[in-house]
């Protein structure tokens, strides 16, 4: 298969890839809005994973995000490394909903995680930074009783001021912007279209066709066969 929108790559230099959980089904770790998604598979989902649950049943937030959103054996699949190869060409920029952490396993330079990252854990107490090991056998941490936590965006928190300022400067200076794997439903990420250069063509990777306030080309398929195909 030749890619067909091969020719737009080559010709960028700015490109910026708006990616979700879709990234990463094919590494194994389910996504959150499908059928069989997390949040159709418990429809408690978005409570467990807000910040005022957390507070108030700091224990079972705990269990949920060990059992539900922790995949340590997922490794990067040809989506993160195809990416990621544009980034270490300094000729791209990631800016994802994902917080599973395979980005950074596929070595992404330039990236921007707009909702957190899982594996970046620290004490609340005394903010030192905590392993994923530790973690793992406990939701305290053991120099001082502080709750650990993962250092990603929940319910009824805001983006991070620095992410947000990253992510709006990168499309804002795009001279191509490629949406994977997210519905481009949920906000403020949705919103990032809204900077996008009008001149700026928007490629959409996605298994079914997303309703966008602007024109865009559409792969209508498989991503992974789409990036297979991608010479970088």
């Amino acid at each position: 298969m030749i890619n067909p929108h091969q020719t737009l790559f080559d010709d960028a230099q700015r490109i910026v890839f708006l990616t979700g959980a879709g990234v990463s089904t094919a590494s194994g770790i389910p996504d959150f809005r499908s059928a069989s998604g997390l949040y159709n598979q418990n429809v408690r989902a978005e409570e467990y994973l807000s910040h005022h649950f957390w507070v108030q049943h700091p224990d079972v937030f705990y269990d949920y995000c060990q059992e539900n959103l922790y995949f340590p054996e997922a490794q990067p699949n040809v989506i993160h490394v195809k990416q990621a190869a544009f980034t270490q060409q300094n000729r791209a920029t990631i800016v994802t909903q994902n917080i599973d952490n395979l980005y950074e396993a596929a070595d992404a330079h330039h990236l921007i995680n707009f909702h957190g990252n899982l594996y970046d854990l620290y004490c609340t107490k005394c903010q030192q930074a905590i392993s994923y090991a530790e973690y793992q056998t406990t939701r305290l941490h053991q120099v001082d009783g502080g709750e650990i936590r993962p250092r990603i965006v929940l319910y009824d928190e805001p983006i991070p001021s620095q992410a947000a300022q990253a992510a709006v400067q990168a499309v804002t200076q795009a001279d191509l912007v490629v949406i994977v794997g997210t519905s481009m439903r949920v906000y403020p990420f949705a919103g990032l279209l809204d900077y996008v250069s009008q001149e700026t063509p928007v490629i959409v990777v996605n298994q079914e066709p997303l309703t966008l306030s602007r024109a865009t080309l559409d792969y209508i398929g498989d991503a992974t066969t789409y990036f297979a195909s991608l010479q970088v």
